[in-house]
């Protein structure tokens, strides 16, 4: 069952150096990842959640249109994206014993959590943003579309396209929010937590083995010198009466020395190195997730940079001719522009998604242990 659960995650993790080697060559099957990246957004969980980010980006973006001065855009996805939600994770872990490790990892998914719904709305502000980029498109626009841009167009709608060009190049841009150094600096959070992880679970596994030697080592001893003293003295027995009561007590009592070294070899270490390995992995998937996000937005946040130095420099010029360049410019980029942001976007869905798989599975390794 427990390898069924991790198969749903398609990341098999034992110690860091295979894993980390799995991975890799993983990611180098370039069409086995691109088939397992399509599969993931046609499964239900991942259309789930696009449904409830959408649904509630229309919802406050009406309000705000309905009231603008009082509602303001900005919400907390995160209060009901996250599964499980922080205040039920509370709730549940209640009087455990919680190593401080996975205090660590609740905290660092928490905050990826909150980064995602950041990046959201950013996208969600981008494309608001770009409704004015597509609206200069529309004045530029022939009905014969085989000449996109026409100086007649230019000049009939001069005014109204320079305007445009003016707001849109002083708007933030909204991928500002989130930092390259922010970016890495997280980056580097979740690697050391990793790191930790990964140390903390090899050192027990390291103990565990030297154990089961010792005990294997030990136990073979016992057994040789127990059968060798129980084979003297029922030849003493064979005299005595004492010596035969003799050797069927030390033979119980070896067996029972035996018997009680196996019962002290509690699970609570394996299930503490279960626990460590579902919370490295999560970590692991995170740090790769906000890799592939940090280098989405990076190349993003360029796209939207050059728009608005475009915009600027036509607005500056003020000539017909250079806003001819800059528009066909704009609509040479414009599937291109929007197929980055919808990227971005995926990748947010699907890190959600892997978050909350993880928190899920660590709950669940927990839970079982502190039912017992």
């Amino acid at each position: 069952m427990k390898n069924m659960v991790w198969s749903n995650l398609k990341l098999p993790f034992t110690t860091a150096g295979r894993y980390r080697k799995e991975r890799v060559d993983s990611l180098m099957n370039k069409s086995n990842v691109n088939t397992e990246y399509r599969e993931a957004l046609r499964t239900k969980s991942y259309i789930d959640i696009c449904c409830k980010v959408q649904g509630q980006l229309e919802t406050k973006t009406i309000d705000k249109l309905s009231s603008p001065s009082s509602v303001p855009l900005y919400f907390h996805l995160s209060e009901f994206l996250l599964e499980p939600r922080q205040e039920t994770l509370i709730a549940m872990l209640e009087g455990s014993n919680l190593h401080h490790l996975f205090v660590n990892y609740f905290e660092a998914s928490l905050e990826a959590c909150k980064i995602c719904e950041s990046l959201l709305l950013s996208i969600h502000q981008t494309r608001s943003n770009y409704q004015i980029i597509e609206r200069v498109l529309k004045l530029t626009q022939r009905v014969d579309k085989s000449s996109p841009v026409h100086e007649d167009d230019i000049d009939d709608n001069c005014h109204d396209i320079f305007a445009e060009l003016a707001s849109f190049a002083l708007i933030k841009n909204p991928l500002s929010t989130l930092s390259p150094g922010q970016l890495g600096d997280i980056h580097d959070r979740h690697s050391l937590l990793f790191h930790r992880l990964t140390a903390k679970c090899q050192k027990i596994r390291r103990r565990t083995r030297l154990i089961k030697c010792y005990k294997k080592v030990v136990g073979s001893v016992l057994v040789v010198a127990y059968s060798a003293l129980a084979i003297t003295l029922f030849v003493l027995a064979v005299h005595s009466m004492v010596g035969t009561i003799a050797a069927l007590g030390l033979i119980a009592c070896s067996l029972g020395l035996l018997k009680k070294r196996r019962k002290t070899i509690t699970p609570e270490r394996l299930e503490l190195d279960a626990q460590l390995d579902v919370a490295a992995k999560g970590v692991y998937i995170l740090i790769n997730d906000f890799d592939t996000m940090s280098r989405l937005v990076r190349r993003l946040y360029d796209e939207i940079e050059h728009s608005r130095a475009m915009a600027d420099m036509c607005v500056r010029n003020g000539n017909n001719e250079v806003l001819k360049e800059v528009v066909k410019d704009f609509r040479n980029n414009e599937s291109r522009f929007l197929e980055q942001l919808e990227e971005l976007e995926e990748h947010i869905y699907l890190c959600f998604l892997t978050i909350n798989r993880s928190r899920k599975l660590l709950v669940q390794e927990i839970m079982v242990q502190k039912s017992k």
